[in-house]
Parts: structure tokens; sequence; C-alpha cells
């Protein structure tokens, strides 16, 4: 299953997101829902620091990937984030046993 956590402040503000694991649906290179949870993942990351230039620090490896956003550049990458949000939790309606959408305060 995938997890994915965004991570907020005490407000609710997104400062980023966590995503591990994998959907289990298909054999590694031909699983729909983890080529479609990674794709929106990277475009995230890569509009957080290539359009928009905010500080973020951002890892990845196989099954895993954190972008978290610096707190004073949170306000400019909530639209992003929250997208990034919608698609993730459209999915998860989708695809229950898959994927695991979830908050958690930092």
């Amino acid at each position: 299953m995938i997890a994915a956590d965004f991570m907020t402040d005490p407000g609710g503000l997104l400062l980023g997101f966590r995503l591990s694991g994998h959907s289990g649906s298909a054999a590694q290179g031909e699983d729909i829902i983890c080529a479609a949870v990674s794709s929106a993942a990277y475009m995230a990351a890569n509009t957080v620091s290539g359009v928009i230039h905010a500080q973020a620090e951002i890892s990845a490896c196989d099954g895993y990937m954190q972008v978290r956003v610096d707190e004073r550049a949170a306000p400019r990458c909530q639209d992003v984030l929250e997208g990034l949000k919608l698609h993730l939790l459209g999915l998860e309606e989708q695809y229950p046993k898959n994927i695991k959408v979830s908050y958690v305060e930092v």
C-alpha cells in the first residue's frame, strides 16, 4: 500500500508530503496506481522547486519521496500541494486498498 502523509503546521497550512510504499496492484513497471502517484508527486516537487523557486528539502528513492517546503515559502506553494492532495484523495477513493492519505502535524 502507498502511504501518503501530508505535513501541516498547527494552523493547517500544508508544508509538504511524504510518500512511501508500493500499491501492489500490478508488477513493478506496470502498476498504474504507482505511476499516477509518482507522476503527480514529481510534478509537484518540480513545480515547487523549479517554477515557484521555493526553498524545499526534496528526497526520493525507490518507493519513497519527501518534499518539505520552508515555512516562509509555504503560502506560495499551497495551490500545488492542495492540487496534489486532491489528486491523491481521488486515487484513494478509487483504490482504497492501494493508497491511504493521512495528515501529520509537524
